[in-house]
């Protein structure tokens, strides 16, 4: 083996690193590997890599130096400064045509740096975005590489010989231009908040309203995954309601209430509000985290602030199926928000994004694969220029069938002091996206009131902006019209 040059180096031994070097031997790639800590190399080489085409080092140089040329060099490090870190050890090492792929959760702004900056020393680079935690690395999880195209020939036999696989394609295409790639994950990882809130606010209005216990919410997720809400999301939380412990109580009931994050979603949000992108579910699955993170301030303002009269229990069946609607109605929002902010990048950054291919790519090995990724990879393939997703026919009758459902929950929830935050942002989007008129003319009165920033009107050209001496002693000057 020390004769044979290995085709990947990765670089990074971490859970998800170690799985995807077993990944890639599973597929007949050699691998060189290297881990900032050298004992971690020699227990996983002493371990998981015993027998297999994996060789271990313990500085990048010999690593380098064991690869194929091209030399192919993917780093699964934590995002921001060690990434840069390891980029900047591996620059002199590597010669002109040499790739680099970082495969961890990077942000697309420095993907792109990365990027140009690679270009100009002669390098390639793949920035990619991989989702599926450690079952999807190790089994087949998805890929969403962006960079240098000129890079994706290089990368692609392995990428996509290691992604998921669903009706025989891989869940691997190659996204588009600098950060796009780790743009699209970023997007994924958004998404992903939204339908974990989405689920666990169903949990609560079935618990705290339906009375539901966890044996019960178990044979109830486990029903809906059988039909339009099929996902992994959906499968994994009837598993967990299924949990016990030796007491016989749930173990969900005794996790507590407080939410991590790693920053993807408040990416997703921050970006959609500089792209203006009126990604309401996303921000305000974010902002739930954030809350369920005051766990102390909660318990005392729980003993000091009033909520509802008990509600009368609602008809369990009448709950469920309503709640199934609601969940399944949100979630088209929450998707049609997602792909508004990927086409307001593109726009931005002049990436060449296939919508249709994004949405293949979700539908195997990442947190969010579900049935419903089909219809709106079929949506983009009838139409790839298409504005929003809610005005596809398809989803428009789904929404039209669950709206009903989707507003009793709202208003149940309402009625009993239970919040919604993400469902209930996505039936508000929804009914101000189905508006030909909103209320935002009042707003422009009141900023030209008290500011004389101008507005427009109804019965003269778009493009022309007015000012009204609204007090009788104002001036005719204005404050110019700009979006910030």
């Amino acid at each position: 083996m020390s004769e044979q040059r290995a085709d990947i180096g990765l670089v990074g031994l971490a859970v998800m690193g170690q799985n995807l070097v077993l990944n890639m031997t599973d597929h007949g790639f050699s691998v060189a590997v290297y881990n900032r800590t050298g004992a971690v190399t020699e227990e996983f080489m002493a371990g998981p890599a015993a027998g297999r085409r994996v060789t271990g080092h313990h500085d990048l140089a010999t690593l380098v130096a064991a690869l194929e040329r091209p030399r192919r060099v993917m780093l699964m490090v934590k995002a921001g400064a060690a990434v840069d870190a390891v980029i900047d050890e591996l620059v002199p090492l590597l010669e002109r045509g040499d790739v680099i792929i970082d495969g961890g959760n990077s942000n697309h702004l420095d993907s792109s740096r990365r990027s140009r900056a690679l270009r100009e020393a002669g390098l390639l680079y793949v920035g990619t975005g991989v989702s599926g935690g450690e079952e999807g690395a190790r089994t087949g999880p998805s890929i969403m590489p962006g960079g240098h195209a000129e890079a994706w020939p290089l990368v692609r036999d392995v990428l996509q010989a290691i992604a998921a696989k669903v009706d025989g394609a891989p869940c691997c295409e190659w996204m588009g231009e600098d950060g796009a790639g780790h743009f699209v994950k970023m997007v994924h990882n958004g998404i992903e908040y939204g339908d974990m809130q989405l689920i666990a606010e169903a949990y609560d209005l079935l618990a705290t309203v339906g009375g539901l216990d966890a044996a019960a919410l178990a044979a109830l997720f486990a029903r809906w995954n059988e039909g339009v809400l099929d996902s992994y999301l959906v499968e994994i939380t009837a598993r967990i309601f299924e949990h016990v412990e030796p007491d016989g109580e749930a173990l969900v009931e005794k996790i507590l209430d407080s939410a991590g994050q790693k920053g993807t979603g408040k990416w997703t949000a921050v970006d959609a509000l500089n792209l203006g992108v009126p990604l309401t579910l996303i921000a305000e699955a974010v902002f739930a985290r954030y809350l369920s993170a005051r766990t102390d301030e909660r318990a005392a303002a729980s003993s000091v602030l009033a909520g509802p009269p008990g509600a009368q229990r609602p008809d369990a069946r009448e709950l469920e199926v309503d709640l199934e609607q609601a969940l399944y109605a949100a979630k088209i929002a929450s998707y049609a928000q997602g792909f508004m902010l990927l086409r307001a990048a593109a726009e931005e950054f002049a990436w060449h994004l296939d919508y249709r291919a994004v949405a293949r790519i979700w539908r195997g090995g990442c947190i969010i694969r579900s049935r419903f990724l089909n219809d709106i990879a079929a949506a983009y393939e009838a139409d790839p220029d298409l504005a929003n997703l809610l005005v596809v026919p398809f989803f428009a009758r789904a929404l039209k069938a669950a709206q009903g459902g989707w507003r009793r929950s709202v208003t149940r929830a309402v009625a009993a002091g239970v919040p919604l935050p993400a469902m209930g942002a996505a039936l508000a989007f929804y009914d101000g996206y189905r508006r030909a008129r909103l209320p935002a003319n009042l707003i422009q009165a009141q900023r030209d009131f008290f500011g004389a920033h101008t507005y427009e009107r109804l019965d003269r050209p778009r493009g022309q902006h007015f000012h009204t001496d609204w007090t009788g002693h104002g001036g005719k000057t204005t404050s110019g019209t700009y979006e910030a």
